[in-house]
């Protein structure tokens, strides 16, 4: 097991490692005093995970309560929110208790947001149950639920008190599945290091899994401690996710995160090279994420997605901060005014109707 330790305002673990989930009760008392424990997941991570970890729990002398949701993005909304929220009251749960979610990023992002407002804050552990939650969503205390308008524009900065990360999970995730977490990883390759990148190039994802999902989180883990509030840095961790949120949307949230992420990244890469900003990034991108099992061709045409970019959460006025490949390894955030933003990507869409 590795520990990586997250140094935002209130500091916490992340736990990495296998056969983690039947001693979670354990884990969670070295963070925690015994309480009220409300675990928070899915109906098909609750089949899989829920009971194991609710026995874990009462071994280790919680009082466990369980609310489980259907599964899916249409599930991260004000109304399973408020739902949650309601059963939380009428159980009592306490400022001094804590919330637990079990299971992807939707669970992570609904359950943080939920344990940020009840009762004004009270605490709450992550144990992400996706390649993609370990890797990114259950680290840096991004919590929310989606509008009408657009992904993630309701939440709260909210940190955890400790994120316990199985890797023996992601056996049970589908090809689909799991891929949406490969393009998160590759993200963190092409933001921050270059190894990294090559590494997944040559042995890809899961022959060394635990040291890939541990070093994502040390790059995410360095940039959250040093812009916690996603004011500055923080915003390279958003590379392909303006285009890629654009595509969910317009999708109806057919096309996975991850999925969508990946032809975001690709089509601001081939931008970027077209316009000169930088050399060597898109083909090697493109042929790492059809190798991951990912597309990299939109399917839809910048006209559809516009309207869903410009309610993107990191627009400032009409100003979206674009995270930009400089090289492999680098990015840079280049403010993008809205009229200019067509012109922009323009050259990374292949195919350019709609």
């Amino acid at each position: 097991m590795t520990r990586v330790t997250v140094g935002t305002g209130k500091s916490y673990d992340v736990l990495i490692g296998r056969g983690l989930l039947q001693d979670t009760g354990k884990f969670i008392r070295t963070a925690v005093n015994r309480c009220t424990a409300a675990v928070i997941t899915d109906d098909r991570v609750d089949t899989l995970y829920g009971d194991c970890v609710c026995d874990s729990l009462k071994s280790a002398g919680f009082r466990v309560l369980r609310y489980v949701f259907p599964h899916g993005e249409a599930s991260k909304s004000l109304s399973t929110y408020a739902d949650i929220l309601a059963f939380l009251a009428q159980n009592q749960v306490t400022r001094s208790d804590i919330l637990i979610a079990l299971g992807g990023g939707v669970t992570g992002d609904l359950t943080g947001f939920c344990a940020a407002s009840y009762l004004r804050g009270i605490r709450f552990v992550q144990i992400p149950t996706t390649f993609l939650a370990a890797v990114d969503s259950s680290v840096g205390g991004k919590t929310g639920v989606n509008l009408e308008a657009g992904k993630n524009l309701v939440g709260a900065f909210w940190q955890p008190s400790l994120v316990l990360c199985d890797c023996d999970t992601f056996a049970t995730l589908s090809p689909e599945i799991f891929a949406d977490g490969a393009a998160e990883t590759i993200k963190y390759g092409v933001i921050a290091d270059r190894n990294l990148f090559a590494s997944l190039q040559e042995d890809g994802f899961t022959s060394k899994l635990t040291d890939t999902v541990t070093r994502c989180v040390q790059i995410k883990s360095q940039i959250v401690s040093r812009d916690e509030f996603d004011t500055g840095e923080r915003q390279l961790l958003n590379f392909g996710h303006t285009v890629g949120h654009a595509i969910e949307k317009q999708s109806q949230f057919s096309i996975s995160h991850g999925h969508a992420v990946a032809i975001g990244m690709t089509v601001v890469s081939r931008a970027a090279e077209a316009q000169g900003l930088c050399a060597g990034c898109a083909a090697p991108l493109e042929a790492l994420l059809k190798q991951s099992g990912l597309p990299t061709v939109s399917p839809y045409g910048l006209s559809c997605l516009l309207s869903g970019m410009a309610s993107d959460k990191k627009r400032s006025g009409n100003t979206i901060q674009l995270v930009v490949p400089a090289e492999l390894g680098r990015c840079v955030l280049r403010p993008m005014p809205l009229e200019q933003l067509r012109d922009f990507l323009s050259d990374g869409f292949l195919e350019k109707g709609g």
